[in-house]
């Protein structure tokens, strides 16, 4: 594989270059690691590609996976715990995690733990890959990429995207890198409020 586009939010991609250039190599050369060929192993049972040959997000993720983790980038959990106060939530969000659930113990609630989970992180940097349906990059980008900002566990989100050319050689439903970078410039330039570099990938 190898990047056709990248895009810098709140400055993700200078903070990299500046602080962690070795990680930002690192994650260019997982990129040119992926055999694309080598992936495109799913027959098409869809109406309008039946029997067409595409590329296997599984695959493409398999290898994605098997690249990060011989260079020690982890899985990682940021766990927490909910309730359906908001005045509560809103004034523990911040506190450790013992401290979110025995004050939503103390204020007569029922605490419910929750967590996201990001696939690769390393020296406080985190990389999403994205196969899967569109809605979820949605959810990395304003969700687990914020979250982990916020709960001082990261410093720059990174996102990998299909372009729209490597799209079109997969299943319908995945997203593709120029629709999610219009999803992040219409929200304005601080939205969301965590750095981050989408990248866009092709064969």
């Amino acid at each position: 594989m190898q990047i056709a586009a990248q895009y810098s939010h709140l400055n993700g991609l200078e903070y990299m270059l500046v602080h962690h250039k070795a990680l930002w190599d690192e994650i260019q050369d997982v990129i040119t690691r992926v055999d694309a060929q080598a992936c495109k192993t799913k027959v098409s049972r869809e109406k309008t590609m039946r029997g067409r040959l595409l590329y296997s997000p599984g695959d493409m993720n398999g290898e994605f996976e098997a690249n990060f983790r011989k260079l020690g980038w982890t899985e990682r959990r940021n766990t927490f715990w909910v309730t359906a106060d908001e005045r509560l939530m809103r004034g523990i969000y911040n506190r450790p995690e013992a401290e979110q659930r025995q004050a939503i113990k103390a204020a007569g609630h029922q605490p419910i733990m929750s967590y996201n989970q990001t696939d690769f992180v390393k020296d406080r940097i985190a990389v999403e890959v994205q196969f899967g349906k569109y809605a979820f990059v949605a959810h990395d980008l304003f969700v687990k990429h914020l979250s982990f900002f916020v709960a001082d566990i990261i410093d720059v989100g990174i996102e990998i995207l299909p372009m729209k050319a490597l799209e079109r050689e997969m299943s319908s439903g995945v997203p593709y890198y120029e629709r999610d970078l219009l999803n992040v410039l219409r929200q304005g330039r601080g939205v969301p409020a965590v750095p981050l570099i989408l990248v866009g990938i092709i064969p």
